[in-house]
């Protein structure tokens, strides 16, 4: 059995499903509150997430959509200034306690911990969003538990650039063969097997579609003992992922 070091998280869509019902929310009030009409539908918001980082995700979306902006606007501007907009109303969501954690989540960073196996983060979400949902939804001590939480713009290229992963795994100290990455979407797969790190995919309604050629394991959740996870792709004989499943892949 391998020794598996670190597990390295993604946060929105893995940790929580935190985009139908959180991000887009947020992104449509501070549309409102900018005094724009645009509305995006959980059909086209789940378009829009091929674009990974949330101002790239409106400038992608006036520049594909020709939706209007006001007149004497930067575009690159704007969307900052609504980005920051919509950050306040996203965590304001949070902090309601309505997007909870997914199935398997707790019990694996708790079982990790228990092992001395490592947590990371690796994320393209902003670093105040991935705190207020940890705060929120996990402990409010648990932004501690993991040793590098990698966010936001901390590095050049979002996913699916590999960057992202190569800083947490600098952070870390540790080689990719050391870690698995946990991801639910086709950049996140694309950005962690750049870095060279075996990944399981736990999909979501948003991304069930999407292509996970190269995945060491899909599955549709994590899963709990009493909640079993249903099997897309890969070879384990698990019903719900543990350590020792991981260290078998």
């Amino acid at each position: 059995m391998s020794n598996l070091k670190a597990l390295i998280f993604d946060v929105d869509g893995t940790l929580a499903d935190t985009e139908r019902d959180g991000h887009r929310l947020a992104f449509n009030r501070a549309f409102s509150d900018f005094g724009l009409d645009w509305n995006w539908s959980i059909e086209l918001y789940g378009e829009l997430l091929e674009v990974a980082g949330g101002k790239e995700r409106i400038q992608h979306y006036v520049q594909t959509y020709q939706a209007k902006i006001p007149a004497g606007e930067v575009l690159k501007e704007l969307a900052a200034r609504i980005h920051k907009a919509k950050t306040q109303h996203y965590q304001a969501l949070v902090k309601e306690g309505i997007i909870p954690l997914r199935p398997g989540v707790r019990r694996l960073i708790t079982e990790a911990m228990q092992a001395g196996v490592r947590l990371a983060i690796a994320t393209t979400s902003r670093l105040d969003n991935v705190i207020a949902l940890l705060e929120t939804e996990l402990a409010p001590d648990s932004p501690n538990w993991f040793e590098t939480i990698a966010a936001g713009d901390i590095v050049p290229h979002k996913k699916p650039a590999p960057d992202i992963y190569i800083y947490a795994l600098e952070k870390l100290n540790l080689s990719a063969a050391d870690c698995i990455a946990i991801e639910d979407s086709f950049q996140g797969l694309q950005a962690s097997r750049a870095a060279g790190i075996k990944t399981v995919i736990t999909l979501n309604a948003y991304t069930r579609s999407q292509d996970f050629t190269g995945a060491a394991l899909v599955i549709d959740q994590l899963g709990e003992p009493d909640q079993p996870f249903e099997l897309l792709k890969g070879n384990i004989e698990q019903t719900y992922l543990d350590l020792t499943g991981l260290n078998r892949l």
